[in-house]
């Protein structure tokens, strides 16, 4: 696995409505372990510093990292994302959605050593939710969060680099790796995949 830098900090994104899940999708289990937890296992284990980044009042599972709540009343992704740029100390950050169970610590490491803000494209969109993103972003980032734009046009144009699907393939599966989990549905899926690993 490459080596991380120490000026990549990674981090949770835990500060999501989860409108259609109907309840915290940091706390839901997954095999018996948290999703927040979970999500946090690929960018400790690819050696990243990490922390998870949530709204004040936002349910999470006992955890021994540092939670950063967001001074922003948005209930958006940029956000969180804004969040971590502003506490990572001049770090770029790599963040992952803490409904997304199936990334792995070697394409966590893939996209921390990338240099610029880097999305993963996979199935014909992006997956900005596991992605790298550069101190230099915030700008337009803030910009896109003011207006109200969505995820996507906001990586965009904040000049992302996309990284392809044959690049993510290398690491397995694209589906599985960027799966979100968002409904009751999807949890279900979740756990036959899961129940698939043997």
């Amino acid at each position: 696995m490459q080596h991380v830098s120490e000026s990549v900090i990674g981090v949770v994104l835990a500060g999501g409505a989860s409108s259609r899940m109907g309840v915290s999708k940091a706390t839901l289990e997954l095999g018996g372990i948290p999703l927040a937890e979970r999500a946090l296992r690929p960018l400790r284990a690819a050696g990243l510093e990490v922390a998870v980044v949530a709204k004040e009042g936002d349910a999470l599972p006992p955890l021994d990292v540092p939670v950063w709540i967001e001074v922003r009343p948005e209930r958006h992704p940029l956000a969180g994302i804004l969040e971590a740029l502003e506490r990572a100390g001049g770090r770029a950050v790599l963040v992952c959605a803490c409904d997304m169970p199936f990334v792995t610590p070697e394409l966590v490491a893939h996209l921390a050593a990338r240099r610029g803000t880097a999305v993963p494209e996979a199935g014909g969109r992006l997956h900005p939710l596991l992605a790298r993103y550069e101190p230099a972003a915030a700008g337009a980032l803030a910009a896109a969060l003011e207006r109200a734009a969505s995820l996507h046009d906001a990586v965009r144009e904040a000049g992302a680099t996309i990284v392809p699907e044959p690049e993510i393939a290398r690491f397995g599966d694209p589906e599985r790796l960027l799966f979100n989990v968002n409904t009751p549905a999807d949890l279900t899926r979740a756990e036959e995949l899961l129940g698939t690993d043997g």
